[in-house]
């Protein structure tokens, strides 16, 4: 394979594509984000940035650069790089992981990817941050499975992971003996910010980890008597004709099935309160048919266009969700939902390609948000909306995170842990 292959430059293809090379434009064209875009020094994923020119500050976060990650290794097996190019990438993101500020093992929120220094997300937001730290491993655990082979430099980059992943202490935490995971800790603030980790939510993956752990696994009662007691945990009502077994009413927003699902494989996932892949199936179908059904009468929305999630709006950023619906959609809803509905994934892939390109296509796929009622379009990527898009494309192409992340022998024991059961697991 040859070392100095790149991502194509240009914006549009020549003429209406194929559907699977549809997929594919969209694929490798977003997955220019972290590639071409990532921070010039350290390699590590921008939070964002606009359609023309990177930001003029050096804030790199943790969670996108997960996603960066999981993106290099679909780029690798796809040939859009070299398989050199993405370990020397990944080598290099390593370092600047190695060399910059971590708690306990674990990442703040935002870097500066120029010196190393902790961003503070807020007031007393300025040190570990336990859910962007899991996205972060998830996507390290991937390429600790995908650059098996025996050279040198690949040989390296495992055992440079597993240097990082070993020392993470996540049952830090668990605080004083508690029965849940707190979010933040900071080296100022302690953990005075209080937030503990409930679910239904994004952060599955967080408690997964924690599990997993080789020497700083929490106990799986912070898993049942934590995350899964809350309000907004078991659902088990129906929406729009459809069932929904977890969280909040109508399901929130598309991401809760997107982030976690990265690298933890749905299909056949159970525990004792969800088949997972059924969860987030009816999640996604009761946000296509609150679109569908259009009940705010937005301009736009229909079987074609769908998709609601956290993302950029003409207010600045916003949870959009049924029940949290100004009008705005995220092509990363519908985009990162073809494993669980791909037909109307594709038939929402076309309509913002061939009939939206003009206003929200560009140099790193589709632009964050849009609200044609508003007639506002979004001038911004964001690093964790564009990266669910490379990876949960390929996870329905081809299942490669997937397949992946649940081979990690850490994983399996982590699932096994907290009670779940997989077709993966044994």
């Amino acid at each position: 394979m040859p070392e100095s292959r790149s991502p194509s430059l240009k914006h549009q293809p020549p003429a209406r594509l194929k559907d699977e090379a549809l997929i594919e434009h969209v694929q490798r064209q977003t997955f220019r984000y972290f590639w071409e875009g990532a921070h010039p020094l350290c390699g590590l994923a921008r939070d964002r940035t606009g359609l023309v020119q990177d930001p003029d500050d050096d804030l790199v976060c943790t969670g996108g650069t997960g996603f960066a990650i999981m993106a290099i290794i679909v780029a690798a097996e796809r040939g859009w790089v070299g398989r050199g190019e993405a370990v020397d990438r990944l080598s290099l993101i390593l370092g600047f992981l190695e060399r910059g500020p971590c708690f306990h093992g674990l990442f703040p929120h935002y870097m500066n990817g120029r010196t190393g220094a902790v961003i503070r997300f807020g007031r007393k937001d300025d040190g570990s941050d336990i859910v962007e730290s899991s996205f972060l491993f998830q996507g390290l655990l991937c390429a600790r499975q995908y650059f098996n082979s025996d050279t040198a430099a690949e040989k390296n980059l495992r055992d440079r992971i597993t240097w990082l992943w070993l020392d993470a202490e996540w049952n830090w935490h668990a605080r004083d003996g508690r029965h849940v995971l707190t979010w933040h800790w900071s080296p100022n603030n302690g953990f005075s910010l209080d937030h503990d980790i409930h679910g239904w939510n994004e952060c599955l993956i967080t408690y997964v980890l924690a599990a997993a752990s080789p020497h700083y696994a929490i106990k799986r009662s912070s898993y049942h008597e934590g995350f899964a007691q809350s309000r907004t945990f078991l659902n088990r009502r129906r929406y729009y004709d459809l069932d929904l077994p977890l969280g909040p009413d109508y399901g929130g927003p598309l991401f809760f099935c997107h982030y976690s699902f990265c690298g933890l494989d749905p299909r056949g996932l159970k525990d004792a309160y969800a088949n997972y892949f059924q969860q987030n199936v009816q999640h996604t179908l009761i946000n296509y048919e609150h679109c569908v059904r259009n009940p705010n009468h937005h301009k736009g929305f229909g079987p074609s266009c769908w998709g609601l999630t956290a993302s950029d709006d003409p207010a600045g950023y916003a949870a959009h969700a049924p029940d949290n619906d100004n009008g705005v959609i995220s092509p990363t809803a519908a985009l990162s939902s073809f494993p669980y509905v791909p037909e109307q994934a594709m038939r929402a892939l076309r309509y913002f390609h061939d009939s939206l390109g003009d206003r929200i296509w560009g140099r790193f796929g589709f632009t964050d948000a849009f609200s044609e009622s508003q007639d506002w379009y979004a001038k911004t990527y964001l690093a964790i909306d564009q990266g669910p898009i490379v990876i949960m494309l390929e996870n329905y192409r081809s299942g490669l995170l997937w397949k992946l992340f649940m081979a990690d022998p850490d994983i399996a024991e982590g699932l096994k842990r907290l009670g779940f059961t997989s077709p993966l697991v044994s």
